[in-house]
């Protein structure tokens, strides 16, 4: 599952053209995260950088995607979408363990937490330890990305160091034998992507051609001028409870790339 840096680039440029839109729309369905468009329980952990509300230093970067979101919200269908608050945005590193799978774990092993927090730390110390130390990490904003259940900002980076940084950390994390133990292994290619917004119930009578017309030319707005620009400066381990509530203690492992 590790691509190289062109092999990503050109699955993310072809996950942002108005072709793939018009294919993805017609599998849309309604996420079973939110109920009456309030994010219902769905714990587990994450790596991610800091949600934006905690992220001073990418202010602009966020102020774009969330005007990106309030565009998508204006110009679709009502209630389609169930935005995610814009102070919870961020950009998951590596997913962790979540939902049946982590109550299973918890349920199975008391000592589950502590240990995943303990082998994270190790990752994190095996990624500091790396020959070739990561700095100046910036990916931009690309293009919408469409989910079955979501719609999101997808991002590519900026050079193929800012790539092998987010890919071998990703390595240090899913190659770790006690974490492997705990259940934690890599399901999904990676797909930089900040999460905008998941699908509400689906009309039956949904305009999907429109709809991807609609996508399309605000992608295209986008991509007007000069590109928004994220620096990665912190990766941290946190729990969830929901979509939308990230949260760590002082103590817990993060990895820093400055």
């Amino acid at each position: 599952m590790n691509e190289t840096y062109q092999a990503y680039i050109n699955r993310v440029a072809q996950l942002t053209l108005p072709a793939t839109y018009s294919t993805q729309l017609q599998t849309i369905q309604q996420s079973p995260k939110f109920v009456d468009g309030q994010a219902i329980s769905f714990p587990g952990y994450s790596v991610i950088t800091p949600p934006s509300n905690e992220d001073h230093i990418n202010q602009e970067f966020y102020t774009k995607v969330q005007l990106l979101q309030q565009q998508l919200l204006e110009q679709l269908e009502p209630d389609l979408i169930i935005p995610l608050p814009p102070e919870s945005f961020h950009l998951t590193l590596a997913d962790l363990i979540w939902g049946d799978s982590y109550q299973q774990a918890v349920t199975e092993n008391a000592e589950f937490e502590d240990q995943l927090r303990s082998q994270i730390n190790q990752s994190f110390q095996q990624y500091h330890n790396l020959e070739q130390h990561f700095k100046n990490i910036q990916w931009q904003l690309w293009g919408i990305s469409i989910r079955p259940r979501a719609i999101m900002a997808c991002l590519a980076p900026k050079d193929q160091e800012s790539y092998d940084a987010i890919l071998n950390l990703r390595r240090c994390l899913y190659q770790n034998e006690g974490l492997i133990g705990l259940g934690i292994e890599q399901q999904y290619d990676f797909t930089a992507h900040i999460t905008l917004g998941y699908f509400n119930q689906i009309a039956p009578d949904l305009n999907r051609a429109q709809l991807c017309i609609i996508i399309s030319q605000i992608a295209d707005h986008l991509l007007d001028g000069e590109p928004a620009i994220m620096q990665i400066l912190k990766g941290e381990l946190r729990k969830f409870d929901n979509m939308i509530n990230y949260y760590r203690q002082t103590d817990w492992s993060s990895i820093s790339f400055a």
